[in-house]
């Protein structure tokens, strides 16, 4: 990636119409459990979202093998898709962008009365 593509962001405008055209060739349910998995990943995205890309692509990947085979949804992902989304994201319990922006908005404010106390 170069560093008009990083600052723009057409790489991952790309990644996502990739990702979409290879949804849509999907069953339907594939199509709606892959629409749950998108939207539980984004709070675990970062500020551009980049580091999902590879998670996400997995997940699709899994979602194209196992409708190739004729397995169901539920028998792939079971009945918890937004666990099993926090579980590809780094775990039950994985930091998201809102808890890394209050830690830093905890440590400025903390910096900040420091500063007027002292």
């Amino acid at each position: 990636m170069n560093f008009w593509e990083k600052i723009t962001g057409s790489d991952l405008s790309r990644d996502w119409k990739a990702f979409e055209a290879r949804a849509e060739a999907l069953p339907p349910e594939y199509r709606a459990a892959w629409g749950q998995i998108v939207s539980h990943a984004f709070p675990h995205g970062n500020f551009t979202g980049r580091n999902l890309t590879p998670i996400l692509d997995s997940a699709l990947s899994l979602l194209e093998e196992t409708a190739a085979d004729g397995l169901s949804v539920r028998e792939v992902l079971g009945d918890d898709i937004p666990g099993f989304t926090a579980a590809l994201a780094g775990g039950e319990g994985a930091r998201t962008y809102r808890d890394r922006w209050r830690e830093q908005l905890n440590r400025n404010v903390a910096r900040k009365l420091s500063r007027l106390e002292g």
